[in-house]
């Protein structure tokens, strides 16, 4: 089954590495800096090679469509979870935080648009500590008026957990290939 690839365009810089990978042996001259980032539509993740004399800033956004490029040379390719380093790790949490912050209502939408995925679970369900009793709180609660934010899914569901860390909590599980379901990345 083939997926329709959607490509980045931009991407949050994890890490920047002006030697390369301490674990590569080359001798230094042949070493090619290179950056890990998180892809800011789709949270992918990148190995980016950045062009000759450029230094990534950590958090520092760059193009990488298609076109003309400023400070990437070349996408290198995806990289896994288990490959970044300890600071893309680190960094990892706070990048998504704040594009899930900004893009608020993408997810939000989704509180709004989701549906079963077959006869015994529901799409809901797949987010860290949202159950059946939540799913269906949230389903007759949109029916009555669609959602406008985060705060407004916390005020109208009882008891449910936040609905922005449920958010940022299930892309880390897609991004660690916890599981098959994909909802954001």
């Amino acid at each position: 089954m083939m997926r329709n690839q959607q490509r980045e365009e931009f991407a949050i810089i994890l890490d920047f590495l002006p030697n390369g990978y301490p674990f590569d042996i080359r001798p230094l001259h042949q070493k090619t800096p290179i950056a890990q980032a998180l892809g800011k539509n789709y949270f992918t993740l990148l190995e980016l090679i950045p062009k000759k004399g450029e230094f990534l800033e950590i958090h520092e956004e760059v193009y990488m469509g298609e076109g003309k490029r400023d400070k990437i040379h070349h996408i290198a390719g995806r990289i896994l979870f288990s490959k970044l380093t300890q600071t893309a790790k680190s960094e990892l949490e706070l990048v998504i935080r704040e594009l899930v912050k900004k893009d608020e209502k993408r997810f939000v939408e989704f509180f709004n648009k989701a549906g079963p995925i077959n006869t015994r679970i529901h799409q809901m369900e797949l987010l860290p500590g949202i159950g059946k009793k939540h799913t269906m709180e949230i389903i007759e609660s949109r029916e009555e008026k669609e959602f406008e934010n985060f705060q407004d899914i916390k005020n109208r569901v009882k008891l449910i957990p936040d609905p922005e860390s449920a958010v940022i909590k299930r892309i880390f599980l897609e991004l660690e290939n916890k599981d098959k379901h994909r909802l954001f990345v």
